[in-house]
């Protein structure tokens, strides 16, 4: 088996796991219990919170354990509308976003916000000037992801966070689902961040949003103590802590992990560029570990499963879309159907081999040459 969808989800890391493990098998005790086992539970519940605090460089308190981004990224929007109602009604956001994201706005037009969706340029890139021209004293919320999950742009949110330092009452939300844990991350001038543990080695289920001490939220789940007043019910020890772990491990070696990726991402990228009928959609601006190419004239999901057939694992799109046809990341910055129509993605890993690479290469001509004739 080939498996080449690392962003839809991660293999969990085996150390992850059993630590998961040993925390259900021997701290049953609920966190919010008054009893000794229910104390021993809570420490440990806040020793994962303050390893998370620390290797993001955040205080503890500003960490909130959640079920994954998805639920992360609805908790950082619809918690800071419901919170400051009179700050204005206009949220910015990009067509490149998830779908956890982008479909929360149609629901938030019919409640009487004012949507805007800030260009994107041929390179994948936010037009920062137009951005700057859609603020206004009314934008309540910018929410923008920190790397897209389709084709791997990266933008400069260090950058967004700049320019929005002129607008005190805006809160600055980042999707960082795609980044953490690839690429070196500074929440300097973000003051909300989503993650998910599953993308990083961790166990699906559990994830993360940091909420800067500055900012409040409404809960979108209330009644109950828990590990913090923003998300009730009871904490998942096992899945947080496992977290916990999951992050320092992918976080480890880092700049190491990050260059083999590199150096496979120019390799697959070589060799497909040398394929006639392929189209390589990432660019420079993308991280290295996302490789979007379309394949003419071949219906993506006939190639994927053609390629299944051969256990090799990619995508087409992304995960959690809902979206059929042309990919909307592809079309925002332009791309043509014949393109973004044809879209799969490749993601890669420091797992990945370059072995594993000539092998798909090769297998990928192979059912093209079959699905042509």
């Amino acid at each position: 088996m080939i498996y080449l969808d690392y962003s839809a989800t991660t293999p969990a890391n085996p150390e992850v796991v059993d630590t998961f493990s040993k925390v259900s098998l021997e701290y049953i005790g609920n966190p919010n219990s008054l009893h000794r086992l229910g104390v021993d539970a809570k420490h440990l519940m806040d020793a994962a919170t303050k390893q998370v605090a620390d290797l993001l460089h955040v205080d503890k308190e500003e960490v909130i354990f959640t079920s994954g981004a998805s639920e992360s990224n609805n908790l950082a929007i619809m918690g800071v509308l419901e919170k400051y109602p009179m700050r204005g009604n206009h949220i910015l956001t990009t067509k490149l976003e998830h779908s956890s994201i982008l479909e929360c706005m149609p629901y938030l037009e019919k409640k009487g916000y004012q949507i805007d969706y800030v260009k994107v340029k041929e390179d994948g890139m936010i037009d920062l000037d137009y951005f700057r021209r859609l603020l206004t004293k009314d934008t309540v919320l910018v929410t923008i992801h920190h790397v897209n999950s389709e084709v791997g742009f990266c933008q400069n949110v260090s950058m967004i966070g700049e320019i929005l330092k002129e607008y005190p009452t805006t809160i600055f939300h980042v999707d960082g689902t795609q980044a953490l844990g690839k690429i070196p991350v500074s929440l300097e001038g973000i003051d909300l961040y989503s993650f998910s543990a599953h993308k990083f080695y961790g166990l699906k289920g559990c994830g993360g949003l940091i909420k800067k001490k500055h900012i409040e939220l409404e809960p979108l789940i209330h009644g109950g103590k828990s590990q913090t007043i923003y998300r009730s019910g009871t904490p998942p020890l096992g899945l947080m802590v496992s977290t916990a772990k999951a992050l320092r491990l992918a976080l480890d070696h880092g700049e190491e992990k990050y260059a083999k990726v590199q150096k496979l991402n120019k390799l697959l990228k070589k060799e497909l560029q040398m394929i006639d009928g392929v189209v390589v959609n990432s660019n420079q601006n993308c991280i290295p570990h996302i490789v979007n190419i379309s394949v003419l004239d071949i219906k993506p999901e006939t190639l994927l499963h053609a390629l299944e057939e051969k256990e090799i694992y990619i995508s087409t799109k992304t995960a959690c879309s809902k979206v059929d046809g042309d990919s909307l990341t592809l079309t925002a910055i332009g791309k043509p159907s014949s393109i973004s129509g044809h879209s799969l993605r490749v993601s890669l890993s420091h797992l990945t081999t370059e072995e594993e690479i000539h092998i798909f290469v090769d297998c990928l001509k192979q059912c093209m040459e079959q699905l042509t004739f």
